[in-house]
């Protein structure tokens, strides 16, 4: 598992349930201990000291639910080493940013859940960490939260700081993220820019016409449809030649590139990923 989050990247960290993203994260946090290997924070091994820079949302939420909201800011801030003039003061700011400030004084049990994840949030941001570590922010979210803590995130990441989040939302990845990387069994099986992996699939032309058996050869018909055909290519550079092909058996309604969106590429490396290593390399 290598990977490498930069300054000022959001960096999405996909995989299905137990593929190891938490783990992965546990290890980078010093949660965990690895069996080989090292986390680097710039170019300095990770050590407790380069652990308070970091901001981190854990998937089991962690505060203190019959504890008021500001109270228990102010005091997960002063571990973090502000003093407790600072850290109220980054709480409150938080909370007025989160649009939690007439909620201070409550307990965080009398919140909704969505609300509590924006305190978990604000959590992981009061000591304005140097990257922040979230393990699935968004998860139970409302439309309004989610794109409250994405302005959030994409803010901390202008500002310089590495962001990297894990979560099953491919959508929210997809618009967020500069750089993805997809874990399945443990092991890192693709990464990229999330125009890299979509167009890493097979090159796939939609073509609307109700001509059939045209097909131009090296290509491979992959699905009928009730207007149209969808046909696979080994390259791109035969592109004008499906469609001659095409247009000379019969009109042509359409014709476009069709490229996966994210989910479509997930379930593709994962689907391989659970598949025998003898399969695998057979295909």
């Amino acid at each position: 598992m290598t990977f490498s989050v930069h300054p000022g990247e959001i960096y999405g960290f996909v995989g299905s349930n137990g593929a190891g993203k938490s783990t992965t994260m546990r290890i980078a946090l010093g949660v965990l201990s690895a069996d080989s290997g090292e986390v680097l924070l710039g170019d300095r091994p990770m050590d407790d000291t380069l652990r308070r820079r970091i901001g981190y949302m854990p998937e089991e939420r962690g505060l203190y639910s019959k504890e008021k909201v500001l109270d228990q800011l102010t005091f997960l801030g002063q571990l973090s080493g502000l003093t407790k003039p600072a850290a109220s003061a980054s709480a409150k700011a938080l909370l007025e940013r989160l649009g939690l400030a007439d909620r201070a004084e409550d307990k965080l049990n009398s919140l909704s859940l969505g609300n509590q994840q924006r305190v978990q949030l604000a959590a992981s941001l009061l000591h304005d960490p140097d990257l922040l570590i979230l393990d699935e922010p968004f998860s139970g979210l409302d439309p309004v939260a989610v794109n409250v803590m994405s302005g959030m995130l994409q803010e901390r990441a202008r500002a310089g700081v590495p962001v990297i989040f894990s979560s099953h939302q491919l959508d929210l990845v997809q618009r967020l993220c500069d750089r993805v990387g997809v874990v399945a069994a443990g092991t890192m099986r693709a990464e990229g820019t999330v125009d890299e992996l979509r167009s890493g699939g097979p090159i796939l032309y939609d073509v609307r016409t109700p001509a059939r058996g045209w097909y131009p050869p090296g290509t491979r018909l992959v699905e009928e449809l009730a207007d149209g055909v969808v046909i696979e290519s080994p390259t791109t550079d035969l592109d004008q030649d499906i469609l001659r092909a095409a247009l000379a058996s019969g009109p042509v309604h359409s014709f476009s590139r069709r490229v996966p969106d994210l989910t479509d590429m997930f379930r593709e490396i994962v689907e391989d990923a659970t598949k025998p290593s003898a399969e695998r390399k057979a295909s």
